[in-house]
Order: structure tokens, then sequence, then C-alpha cells
């Protein structure tokens, strides 16, 4: 299969931007590595696919180096991934294709994740209007819910500016 096509398939199932089948986790898509010395390389490889009108399923695999001095995933860690999440996953659950920044994110910790098992965010997109789109989800790690979220994602006229 040649790769425009790979890409229009990608683009008629809501692939985000760019996501190509992930080689070592099959049904999975990918952006790849994150640029080394990026803030989302700190975060890791993340993986997404989606689960059914509105939901998708994005997968970060914690390490040892997402861990805080208490031995569990490092709390700025864990809300990195549910931002990401929202854009990964809300993409692939069929947000409009646009740019948008983060309006707000909340989460409640409700369980210590740990290095070495998959997080998985369940990720569902509550209602897209014109300017915004309300997402909501749980991560699991190993079925146990860990973290649960709300945020609202606010679309904008263009991208970063600093990258023009």
């Amino acid at each position: 299969m040649s790769e425009d096509l790979q890409d229009q398939m990608l683009e008629d199932v809501g692939a985000a931007v760019g996501a190509k089948p992930d080689p070592d986790h099959p049904g999975w898509l990918s952006w790849g590595e994150f640029p080394r010395g990026s803030f989302a390389a700190a975060t890791g490889r993340i993986v997404f696919k989606p689960e059914g009108p509105n939901r998708a399923i994005v997968r970060m695999f914690p390490t040892q180096d997402h861990m805080n001095m208490g031995g569990s995933i490092h709390g700025g860690a864990v809300m990195s991934f549910i931002d990401m999440s929202m854009f990964a996953g809300g993409l692939v659950a069929g947000m409009e294709r646009s740019h948008y920044v983060t309006l707000d994110l909340t989460t409640h910790f409700l369980a210590r994740g740990q290095a070495g098992t998959p997080l998985d965010a369940h990720v569902e997109i509550v209602r897209q209007t014109r300017g915004h789109v309300f997402l909501q989800g749980v991560v699991r790690q190993d079925g146990a819910n860990c973290y649960s979220f709300s945020g609202t994602l606010k679309k904008v006229r263009s991208g970063n500016p600093a990258k023009r």
C-alpha cells in the first residue's frame, strides 16, 4: 500500500495528523518518538486508537523516569499525559481537525500508578461546539481506575505563532 493511500485511510478514520500504525503495538497508532529535548519527549511514546463513537484509548508506558520520591508516578507526569491524551484521543474519537489549546483540566488522583505497566486513558468527547471541545475520562492501570479527568480544549485560529 502506498504511503499516500495509507495516510488517506488514516485521515478517514480520524487519525491524528501525522499518526501512523505503530509497528510495536498492532492495532494502535502513534506519532513515533517526540523530538529529543521537547517537553512531550519526557512523556515518552504514546499510542492511541478509537474505541467507538466519541471515544478513544491513549496509552503511556511509564518508566522509572516518571516516578516521584514516594515511589509512584509523579503527578506532573500524569497530568502531562492526560493533557496529551485529550488531544490524541479527541482526534481519533472524532474531534474536528483544528488548532486547539487546553483551556482547563481537572484531575482526580484515585490511586498510585506504578512504573512498568501501561497507563490507559479512556477519553470521551462529551460535547463539541464551534469553539470548544469538552472531554472527560479515566486513566486505568491493570484495569484499576487511577485517575479521572475532565477538560476543555479551545479552538484557536492558527497554530503557534513562534513556529511560523
